[in-house]
């Protein structure tokens, strides 16, 4: 048996192959690729003789997959799989594992990094005392007291409520599932975001929630309200949201996901539009996280050799 990791996975090669060989011992033969690349010939030199492919966020398409004759199994390392081909997977019984819940804690902490960041003018309050200015023009708003809004109760967006609460905010939540969540209020999607002052967005990308928040959606939104985007960049029409920014329609937005894979193209409508923070698919990556995400792909890959998979995306 041969497993491919065809991408670094963020953690030093060294210390990842020791990882693995914890795990795994010396049950299978283990290739590294120590660099990204989207080519597809490439992908299939990479992947052509290989049992099992761990990958994280890089697109394998149908061509790619149909092009890695042995492959058993797919380890992504990653929460979502929609850059997997996932109906040609299906069609040649490919096992689909992923990584749900190794960043949880990373995802909640660049919720908040990026809300105070936007609330307290950070970004240009560090501008100017560097420039010898004052607080003039700069004063911000507080968390306590602020209506919260969670779009997706999964594990990332429960532990976001539970943070919101801690700060004291008042914190609603819409999801498909209602849950029991003390503290929080369940209401559909509309009274939410015509409710709330912040919104965060904890959903997957699916056909459901593909265009999710559009320009029918931000205009329910109240003036004074911030739109989070941590979950994927599609959930959002952009160039609605740009609109909604320039136009006043609501106060900020914070980005982490947009609809390519940083580099973003610099005529993006969201990368000129006012009052927004930006960072590049960055919510998931910490060190410690990026461990987590390892044990668990080597865990997945001993539990597929046992017979037992487990984490398996259908």
């Amino acid at each position: 048996m041969k497993l491919v990791i065809i991408e670094p996975l963020g953690v030093e090669q060294e210390k990842l192959l020791k990882m693995a060989e914890e795990t795994l011992g010396n049950s299978l033969e283990i290739v590294y690729y120590d660099n990204r690349t989207t080519d597809t010939q490439t992908l299939i030199e990479r992947g052509k003789d290989a049992d099992i492919i761990a990958v994280s966020n890089l697109p394998l398409n149908k061509e790619v997959i149909e092009g890695c004759k042995n492959l058993k199994m797919l380890a992504v390392a990653f929460t979502g799989v929609d850059h997997i081909a996932m109906d040609t997977c299906r069609e040649r019984n490919i096992v689909v594992s992923n990584c749900a819940g190794y960043s949880n804690a990373a995802v909640s902490d660049l919720v908040f990094g990026l809300l105070i960041s936007l609330y307290r003018n950070i970004i240009p309050c560090n501008e100017v005392v560097r420039k010898a200015g004052t607080k003039d023009g700069l004063v911000g708003f507080e968390l306590e007291g602020k209506k919260f809004g969670v779009v997706g109760t999964g594990a990332i967006g429960s532990r976001v409520a539970s943070i919101a609460k801690a700060f004291g905010c008042e914190v609603y939540a819409y999801s498909r599932t209602v849950k029991e969540i003390e503290g929080v209020n369940f209401v559909d999607l509309d009274t939410l975001l015509s409710t709330c002052d912040v919104v965060s967005l904890h959903v997957p990308l699916n056909n459901a929630t593909k265009g999710l928040i559009n320009s029918e959606k931000l205009s329910l939104m109240k003036k004074n309200a911030v739109l989070i985007n941590t979950a994927r960049g599609p959930v959002v029409d952009s160039q609605a949201l740009a609109v909604a920014l320039n136009q006043g329609k609501i106060a900020g937005a914070c980005v982490d996901v947009f609809e390519v894979e940083p580099p973003v193209a610099e005529d993006h409508p969201l990368l000129s539009a006012k009052n927004l923070i930006a960072t590049p698919h960055i919510a998931f990556a910490t060190k410690e996280a990026l461990v987590k995400r390892a044990v668990i792909v080597f865990d997945n890959v001993k539990a597929f050799l046992a017979g037992k998979p487990q984490n398996v995306m259908k």
